[in-house]
């Protein structure tokens, strides 16, 4: 089943209700250890393009398959 993103930017929280995570921090400490899917700065907000955020989980999906 396919999820269907929103075509706005999305927010560390947007991550946190989409992935079930247990806080923020998880967004934080991803962007930290550059696990997580690739993220920018909008003045102090961080965003996350949907399009980089669908290509991360098919790279943990391909990884996965391996």
């Amino acid at each position: 089943m396919a999820v269907q993103l929103p075509i706005r930017y999305l927010t560390p929280d947007d991550l946190v209700e989409m992935f079930d995570l247990p806080s923020v921090e998880t967004v934080y400490q991803w962007r930290r250890k550059r696990t997580g899917p690739r993220g920018f700065r909008v003045g102090r907000h961080l965003r996350y393009d949907p399009d980089d955020v669908h290509s991360w989980v098919e790279s943990l999906r391909e990884e996965a398959a391996a």
